[in-house]
């Protein structure tokens, strides 16, 4: 693989940003519930590790019903983002710490995008109002990439849009110019396969689930640039 020189850093949300994986579980248990389906903490960040909620929905509804079911699957999504919505009209998610000091420091060297599971909605929700609200050049969500992590159609899609924002870079940054901060296993497969170099914070999951990443790091506290350099080196 080519090596690049860092120009890019693309993060996903949930759990990387915003601390709101606690929001979106209690309202993904409760639309699962509603609908007669039981699913644990334990069972969610054990068995389910790093899928998507799609992915996740679909397992519970085709073990409990022996077939797939898209309709219900459909529902339940459906009922999970507006509980998820109510949630966080109440409690807007908070940012990690360290984010908006590490988002303001790169945003000076590299451009920034975001690539999520999440709707945009929600993103732009809990980005309003913070000082990181506008340091992103483009932000890709649930909406625009049909296919969800593992794939790379995300990551590939976010690279895209930060090639066309002007003032065009020159030359066109590649992937291998690019770095993507993850929390899950299905992020960093999704970045690894765009040909990105990843960073796991171990925000959601532990350290010895990430190691697929280039650099595994408890959270944004104290990060250096250099540090993150370094991986193009």
């Amino acid at each position: 693989m080519s090596h690049g020189r860092l120009r890019a850093i693309i993060f996903d949300f949930n759990g990387v940003i915003a601390d709101d994986e606690t929001t979106h579980f209690l309202a993904f248990q409760q639309a699962l519930a509603e609908d007669g389906l039981a699913l644990t903490k334990d069972e969610y960040y054990g068995a389910y590790l790093g899928m998507d909620e799609r992915t996740c929905t679909a397992t519970l509804v085709r073990s409990a019903m022996g077939r797939h079911d898209s309709a219900r699957e459909q529902r339940i999504a459906e009922r999970k983002a507006s509980l998820f919505q109510s949630l966080t009209v109440t409690h807007k998610p908070s940012l990690f710490p360290g984010v908006v000091e590490f988002v303001q420091r790169a945003a000076t060297r590299y451009r920034l995008a975001i690539a999520s599971g999440g709707r945009r909605q929600q993103i732009e929700l809990a980005l309003r109002g913070t000082p990181i609200e506008k340091s992103f050049m483009a932000l890709v969500t649930a909406e625009d990439a049909p296919i969800g992590k593992p794939d790379p159609a995300m990551y590939r899609l976010a690279l895209a849009r930060i090639n066309e924002m002007a003032p065009r870079p020159h030359p066109v940054i590649q992937p291998t110019d690019c770095l993507v901060v993850e929390d899950s296993l299905a992020g960093i497969q999704s970045a690894l396969a765009a040909g990105m170099k990843v960073v796991g914070l171990a925000t959601t999951y532990p350290p010895d689930q990430l190691t697929a990443a280039h650099l595994v790091l408890p959270n944004f506290d104290g990060v250096s640039l250099e540090r993150l350099e370094a991986l193009f080196t």
